[in-house]
């Protein structure tokens, strides 16, 4: 069976990465928002995009941040880690600014949005705890083919 994860990224940049990570099928993520969906939900503005953040996360067992080059520091990716992290999930990163987008586009990577949480009990950044794994290459082909052979581990 597969393993249920939520995927928190940057969606206008960075859904096209989103997407292939998704279709590597070791695991099963949640089901993204078609563009129409998003608009129709941000009109419901905070309260309705937190409540389908909430409900997508209901039943998962970890979520993986899909970084890139803008990801850290979105007032959304903040929210669903710390509730992830709250709610005692997996948290795992990824960065994903190697594989091409729809325009056969790499971008530049991105800070770590774990730097963004400090730990009340020992002032550590969460991303001393929390695994952000940059695959070792630039060609976007080797870099999906690393991902899709350790996502199954590193969750």
């Amino acid at each position: 069976m597969a393993k249920r994860v939520f995927y928190s990224f940057h969606y206008k940049p960075d859904n096209w990465r989103a997407s292939q990570v998704r279709n590597i099928g070791v695991v099963e993520g949640n089901k993204p928002a078609t563009d129409n969906e998003w608009e129709e939900i941000k009109k419901g503005k905070d309260k309705a995009i937190q409540n389908w953040i909430d409900d997508h996360l209901n039943g998962k067992s970890c979520t993986i941040v899909l970084i890139g080059e803008n990801t850290a520091g979105r007032k959304w990716i903040k929210y669903e880690i710390e509730k992830s992290w709250n709610d005692g999930k997996g948290v795992l990163g990824i960065f994903v600014h190697n594989l091409k987008d729809y325009s056969e586009k790499q971008a530049d990577k991105g800070r770590n949005p774990f730097d963004d949480f400090t730990m009340k009990q020992d002032n550590a950044k969460l991303s001393s705890i929390v695994k952000a794994y940059n695959p070792p290459y630039s060609d976007s082909k080797m870099v999906y083919n690393y991902i899709s052979k350790n996502l199954s581990d590193w969750i």
